[in-house]
C-alpha cells in the first residue's frame, strides 16, 4: 500500500477505520499502533500526531460507535411511537442490529476495557444512548403506581443486560453457544417475560 503521508486529508479517520478492521480481525488488544499505521498507509510516527496511543485510538472508535448507536436507538424509539411498548421493544431490536452491522465499533465500545469516562465526549454520547432506553422504560412504566414502580434506570439496565447477553452468547457466533432460536426471538420473548412480570403487558400477549 502506498504511503499517504501525514498530509493525507482524512488521516485521523483513516486510522480509526484501520483500527476497526484490526479489532474485527484480532480483537482490541491483538494489534499494535504500528499495525494500525501500516493498515492506514502511514508511518507510525504520524499516528502520534492524532492519538496518544492505542487506547486513545480505540476510544475514538468507541465514541464514533456510540454516536451511531445512539442515533439508531433514537430512531427506533421514534419509529415505535405512539406506542410505548412498541418503542421499548424497538430499542432492544436496534441493539442487536447495531451489534451485527458494526462489530468493530461494538467491540471497541463494550469489550475493549476502555472506560466511557476516558473522555468527556465519550461519556456524553454513551449517556445519550443509555438515555434513550431509560426514556422508553419511563414512558412504558408511567402507569404503574409510583409506590411500586421500579426506577426507569433499573428497568433499562435490566433490558440492556439482556440485550448484551443475547448478543454475546447467541448473535456473534460464540463457540458452543448456538441456540435453536433466532437471537431476535430470544430477546423478544425475554423482554416479554420481564414486562409481563411487571404487569406492563397482558398475560396472553
Amino acid at each position: 500500500m502506498a504511503k499517504r503521508g501525514y498530509h493525507h486529508g482524512n488521516l485521523r479517520q483513516a486510522l480509526v477505520e484501520a483500527a476497526l478492521q484490526l479489532i474485527e480481525a484480532k480483537g482490541p488488544t491483538g494489534f499494535t499502533l504500528s499495525e494500525a499505521a501500516k493498515t492506514a498507509g502511514v508511518t507510525p510516527a504520524a499516528v502520534y500526531r492524532h492519538f496518544e496511543g492505542r487506547e486513545d485510538l480505540i476510544a475514538e472508535a468507541a465514541r464514533q460507535g456510540y454516536e451511531v448507536f445512539a442515533d439508531l436507538m433514537e430512531y427506533a424509539f421514534a419509529k415505535g411511537q405512539p406506542s410505548a411498548l412498541a418503542s421499548f421493544e424497538a430499542t432492544g431490536r436496534a441493539y442487536l442490529a447495531f451489534a451485527r452491522k458494526y462489530p468493530g465499533h461494538y467491540v471497541a465500545m463494550f469489550e475493549s476495557g476502555i472506560s466511557i469516562n476516558r473522555r468527556p465526549e465519550l461519556a456524553q454520547v454513551a449517556g445519550r444512548a443509555m438515555g434513550v432506553l431509560e426514556m422508553a422504560a419511563a414512558e412504558l412504566s408511567k402507569h404503574i403506581d409510583p409506590a411500586h414502580r421500579p426506577p426507569a434506570q433499573m428497568v433499562s439496565a435490566h433490558i440492556w443486560a439482556m440485550c448484551h447477553g443475547v448478543v454475546e452468547l447467541f448473535a456473534r457466533g460464540s463457540p458452543g453457544t448456538k441456540s435453536p432460536f433466532p437471537p431476535e426471538d430470544l430477546l423478544e420473548t425475554g423482554i416479554g417475560i420481564y414486562l409481563r412480570g411487571l404487569g406492563l403487558i397482558p398475560p396472553d400477549r
